[in-house]
C-alpha cells in the first residue's frame, strides 16, 4: 500500500460485493472464498459491514473493530439507516486504519463484504470514496452487485431492480458485474413470464410493459414505466449473470466474468498478453476455461505445476 520511494506498489485484485439486504452477499463471500481457495488462490475476506454479526467465513479484516452500528445507534440516537450512513462516513474518515490492516496481506485476492443499504451505492458518496482510495492503493476491483432472482417473477419489481442496478453502476464507477443470486430457489416464487435469457440479457422491455398493463394497479403508470424502460435500454449497460452458489459451473461462470472485468485473467504481476486482451475484447474465452480446468486438476492431483500445464495448452 504505502510504497517505498522509487518502488511501484504491486497490484492486488479483488471484488467488492454489494447489493440490497438479503441478496446473499455474505453467503456469496463464503462460497467464493471456499471456491477460490480450492483453485489455489490466497483469499482475504474483508468485512466492511459494521452491522454484520455472526460472520460464517474466516474474516481477516473486520470493520467492526473500528466502528459498530449498535454503538452508533446507542450513543448518537440514530436509527438503523442513519447509523449505517454515519458508520461508513466514519470509515472514510479513518482510512489510515483500513490501510494498515490491508497492508498486512500481500500477494492475496481480496473479497470486500459490503453493507446492504441501497442508498450507499446510489446517492451517498462515502463508499464510493472508499473504493476510489482502494484504487489509489493499487487495488484492481470489480463491483459484484447481487440481486435476488425472485424479482424476475414480478415485472414491476424487475424494472425497479434494473433502475437500481443502473444507478449503482453509474455511481460506484467500478468495473461491474450484476448477478442474479439464489437461482436454485427461483422456481419457488412462481413461473417466469419469459425464458431466463430474457432477464439476464435484459431484452426488449416492452414485453414486460405489456404484462404490467394487464394489472389494473399498474395500468395507470404505463407511461412512467415506458420512460423507465427507455432509460434502461438507452444506456444499454445492465445485464446479469445467474448464480447458484452451490453449483460449481455457476461459480466458474461468475468468476470468469469478474476476472475479465478487473483484469485478473491477464495475469497477476505479469506482463499482459496483448493477444489475450484482444481476444477478450471480442468476447472470446482464449483458453481461460482450460486454465481453470488445469488449476482445479492441479489442486486435486498435484502432478504438475499450473505454469507447466498452461505452457502445454
Amino acid at each position: 500500500m504505502s510504497a517505498q520511494p522509487g518502488l511501484k506498489p504491486s497490484l492486488r485484485f479483488g471484488q467488492v460485493v454489494i447489493g440490497p439486504p438479503g441478496s446473499g452477499k455474505t453467503t456469496y463471500c463464503q462460497g467464493m472464498q471456499e471456491f477460490l481457495t480450492s483453485l489455489g488462490r490466497k483469499v482475504v475476506v474483508v468485512n466492511m459491514d459494521p452491522a454484520n454479526e455472526g460472520i460464517p467465513y474466516s474474516c481477516a479484516v473486520d470493520v467492526v473493530e473500528l466502528v459498530t452500528l449498535d454503538d452508533v445507534m446507542e450513543n448518537l440516537k440514530l436509527g438503523p439507516n442513519g447509523g449505517l450512513l454515519y458508520c461508513m462516513e466514519y470509515v472514510e474518515a479513518n482510512l489510515d486504519w483500513l490501510e494498515s490492516k490491508l497492508a498486512q496481506y500481500s500477494d492475496c485476492y481480496f473479497l470486500f463484504d459490503c453493507p446492504g443499504q441501497v442508498e450507499l451505492y446510489t446517492h451517498q458518496s462515502s463508499v464510493k470514496n472508499i473504493f476510489s482510495q482502494l484504487a489509489k492503493w493499487n487495488f484492481r476491483l470489480t463491483a459484484v452487485h447481487l440481486v435476488d432472482s425472485h424479482y424476475c417473477a414480478d415485472p414491476a419489481k424487475f424494472i425497479s431492480v434494473l433502475c437500481t442496478s443502473l444507478s449503482t453502476m453509474l455511481h460506484v464507477e467500478l468495473p461491474h458485474v450484476n448477478i442474479l443470486s439464489k437461482m436454485d430457489l427461483i422456481e419457488q416464487y412462481g413461473k417466469l413470464a419469459f425464458n431466463l435469457d430474457f432477464y439476464t440479457e435484459v431484452m426488449d422491455l416492452t414485453y414486460l410493459l405489456d404484462h404490467l398493463a394487464a394489472d389494473p394497479f399498474f395500468k395507470k403508470f404505463r407511461h412512467l414505466n415506458e420512460k423507465l424502460a427507455e432509460v434502461i435500454q438507452d444506456y444499454g449497460l445492465v445485464s446479469f449473470v445467474p448464480l447458484n452458489v452451490q453449483d460449481k459451473d455457476s461459480m466458474i461462470q461468475v468468476l470468469r466474468a469478474v476476472d475479465k472485468a478487473n483484469g485478473y485473467c491477464f495475469g497477476d504481476l505479469e506482463e499482459r498478453n496483448l493477444q489475450a486482451m484482444m481476444s477478450a475484447a471480442v468476447g472470446a474465452d482464449f483458453q481461460f476455461s482450460s486454465t481453470l480446468a488445469v488449476q482445479e486438476r492441479y489442486v486435486e492431483t498435484g502432478e504438475k505445476t499450473v505454469e507447466e500445464e498452461v505452457m502445454e495448452l
